[in-house]
């Protein structure tokens, strides 16, 4: 271990090795203010300053819980939590990121780190603001998988259960009242989604996933659950209104409706977020948006291919699956376009491509070809 001052000559000069002395300093002052991630992500992000280039990745590294142990641990703790987090690091930022970053861990904490040496040292006024997004997928892709792969297989697994909980709820209970499957899922989404506006508010905060618990394998849990409840009361009031419309009407049991509901919106947010976490588009996922642009574009897809219209029947009308989906999709267009406050990098195709919505769209169309081809051979 190293004092800061061994290695401060060569770095002194960069924003990360400053704001590293900064918290250094804030640590000796006043220690017990500092042990929480958003106490620290305030006081470094009003350091900062006007300099917006370190935003977003300071926001990040403050919310690791491993910078609480390099922060306040001791001994080989404190080594292991800060080499822990600078392999994190370097799979996530460019170079010229990673290396202002790793100054403000070694500053902060005193322990020495070994680089891996930049192909060019560029001055500060040169450097990218925030982290550079590779022309292609980075090396460390499979890294990723391996970190997402508990929450999906989780996931999988609940749908599974929940499956054979609806069958024999089903069996015992709603068979004999002559409720369809879509009517008894869009109750048991709505009521959650009540229960979440009323007396179990924090529900609306911790089913939620979002991109940086999405590779944390303690909030695996969420995958499961953030599709059965929405952050947005608007957008739970649109897609409870559209399911009742899609699957009101459906012969499919519960079981079905159930396993098919979990098994979309799983394959929706996978791909959602792996592009969140490729492009550093900073997301929270909730709610049915995936599945129900599934089944809209499916229905608008077949509509096209087989150029017939297909309508959604209700009490009162039809509904074409185009005006469904031009509805939903303007909709769901203005939210998926809107820009985190934090996320100052991210295009718009980037975030329509990081949203559930946006995949269920492309396979709700790609399976609409899949079955227009299989009719055609």
């Amino acid at each position: 271990m190293t004092r800061p001052g061994d290695a401060a000559a060569p770095k002194a000069t960069g924003a990360g090795w400053r704001l590293g002395l900064e918290l250094r300093r804030w640590l000796e002052l006043e220690p017990e203010r500092l042990r929480s991630s958003q106490a620290i992500a305030n006081r470094l992000i009003d350091a900062l300053g006007a300099d917006d280039s370190l935003r977003g990745p300071i926001r990040d590294l403050s919310s690791r819980p491993q910078l609480l142990q390099a922060l306040h641990g001791q001994g080989t703790s404190r080594q292991a939590a800060v080499s822990n987090l600078a392999g994190q690091l370097e799979q996530t930022y460019a170079p010229t990121v990673v290396r202002q970053l790793l100054d403000l861990l070694e500053a902060a904490t005193g322990v020495a780190l070994q680089r891996q040496p930049l192909p060019s040292d560029p001055s500060p006024a040169t450097e990218p603001a925030g982290p550079v997004v590779p022309s292609r997928l980075p090396a460390g892709w499979l890294p990723l998988l391996h970190a997402l792969a508990p929450g999906v297989a989780l996931a999988a697994s609940a749908a599974l259960v929940l499956s054979w909980l609806a069958q024999e709820l089903d069996r015992g209970l709603f068979d004999g009242w002559g409720w369809s499957g879509g009517v008894v899922l869009v109750l048991v989404l709505g009521s959650l989604q009540a229960l979440a506006l009323g007396p179990l508010k924090p529900l609306r905060r911790l089913w939620p996933l979002s991109d940086r618990e999405a590779i944390e394998a303690r909030q695996a849990w969420r995958w499961s659950g953030s599709s059965w409840i929405h952050a947005s009361g608007v957008e739970a009031a649109l897609n409870l209104l559209l399911l009742l419309i899609l699957l009101g009407a459906s012969p499919l049991p519960l079981a079905q409706v159930v396993l098919r509901y979990g098994l979309t919106a799983l394959a929706c947010l996978l791909p959602a977020v792996i592009v969140a976490r490729r492009f550093k588009v900073i997301r929270r996922w909730s709610g049915a948006a995936g599945p129900i642009s599934a089944l809209i574009a499916l229905a608008a897809g077949l509509s096209l291919l087989h150029w017939r219209a297909m309508a959604f029947s209700t009490p009162l009308f039809s509904i074409p699956a185009w005006v469904l989906l031009l509805i939903n999709g303007a909709l769901q267009l203005s939210w998926q376009l809107h820009r985190h406050p934090d996320d100052t990098a991210s295009r718009p195709w980037q975030r329509l491509l990081s949203s559930s919505w946006g995949w269920g769209l492309i396979l709700g169309l790609g399976w609409a070809l899949v079955s227009w081809v299989r009719e055609l051979l």
